[in-house]
């Protein structure tokens, strides 16, 4: 390949490295860059106004007069035929310009080189296209000027036309992706909407609201200060729920306090008999995770898994190597009920919105894991995530 940092003088080594052997896979490429339905469409437009110019300009200027309605419909039907051959063999080469211009020289990080280089292709197609086409239509129905002086003219005609089609197409594209990237903005903002719905649902989920009362009308009679201090916890977990919503991403330590809070509240349900064991270096509390990623995964683990009197069940978290790990050994219950895997579908789709990384769930020695991503923060960036 040539070397890029001395452009100026080796354009047709570039121009050669663009350009890659058309293959099926390419024209599949192609296709899906412009449909081949819309850029048909586009060539009979562009060819028949072209040809109404040209018929019109060189009647006027005497070039050539139209005898008749019958011979402008002839020079018509004739040009435009070859105008959409010409067109044709203009657009895949241009639409294979942009395609490898596009991985090669973007337009945000190297515009003059794909201007350049957009230049040469556009000289050197219309040059090639115009020798074919000419050349054809000579030997078809030989022209009454000579030769050389129709190729020269066909050759400006035809680079000026690729200039305005390689411009067109770009336009088109640029238009298209806008249009594409409003579109999926507003499915991600939709997806955003729906999975906040669902953290919320998660959160005044009936079950989970009908517990904690029954806990609390329990706690009023029999010990009022722990039922105080129920109340204030369980503020405590909607006011994050409240708080976090709209956010992208929280920090692990204002997770682990709301995890403490939620926790509580499952304790008075459960006991004694269900433990939480937290492990994790002070470096890693800075770090950035989905709000109540922490409380999907606990309330999964505890909702599948045997939690009574005669069996107590404990839940790790600690870090490593950037992956929060939630761990438990696995106590199925009996009559285990349907799992739907929203909870992790959900989790992997809030994921997927800020970040590349997928979360893991993995069974492991009778122990379930589950490796949350740990994103971290940057520079000066605020609590507001």
């Amino acid at each position: 390949m040539a070397n890029l940092n001395n452009w100026p003088f080796h354009l047709p080594q570039i121009f050669c490295s663009f350009i890659p052997v058309l293959t099926m896979q390419h024209l599949i490429e192609l296709n899906k860059l412009f449909p081949f339905k819309i850029l048909l469409k586009l060539l009979l437009i562009t060819a028949l106004s072209i040809q109404l110019i040209i018929i019109s300009y060189n009647h006027i200027s005497g070039y050539y007069f139209i005898v008749d309605f019958t011979d402008f419909l002839l020079r018509l039907t004739y040009g435009t035929f070859f105008s959409m051959i010409a067109g044709l063999l203009l657009a895949y080469p241009d639409l294979l310009v942009i395609y490898w211009a596009n991985k090669k020289a973007p337009w945000s990080q190297k515009p003059v080189k794909r201007i350049i280089f957009e230049l040469f292709a556009i000289i050197f197609l219309g040059l090639v296209v115009a020798l074919f086409i000419t050349i054809l239509a000579h030997l078809i129905d030989r022209y009454e000027e000579p030769l050389i002086e129709v190729i020269v003219n066909n050759v400006l005609i035809i680079i000026v036309i690729n200039l305005l089609l390689l411009i067109t197409l770009e336009a088109w594209l640029f238009f298209n992706e806008n249009i594409t990237a409003r579109k999926k903005a507003e499915k991600m903002e939709q997806e955003i909407t729906n999975l906040r719905f669902e953290m919320l649902k998660s959160q005044i989920n009936p079950h989970f609201m009908f517990n904690s009362l029954n806990v609390l009308s329990g706690l009023v009679t029999n010990n009022p200060r722990q039922a105080q201090e129920f109340i204030d916890e369980f503020a405590l977990v909607y006011r994050y729920v409240l708080e976090t919503i709209e956010k992208k991403l929280v920090s692990i330590d204002d997770e682990l306090d709301f995890i403490q809070s939620y926790m509580f509240l499952q304790k008075m349900r459960y006991g004694s008999h269900l433990h939480l064991q937290i492990t994790l270096e002070s470096k890693y509390l800075s770090y950035l995770v989905p709000p109540l990623s922490l409380q999907v995964v606990i309330e999964n683990a505890i909702k599948h898994n045997n939690v009574s009197d005669t069996s107590s069940f404990s839940i790790f978290i600690n870090a490593e190597d950037n992956w929060l790990t939630i761990k438990n050994k696995l106590k199925t219950k009996i009559s285990r009920g349907y799992s739907s895997k929203m909870g992790q579908n959900n989790l992997i789709k809030r994921y997927a919105l800020v970040c590349n990384a997928i979360p893991r769930f993995n069974i492991e020695d009778d122990k379930y894991i589950v490796k949350l991503p740990l994103l971290k923060p940057k520079k000066n960036e605020s609590n507001n995530y």
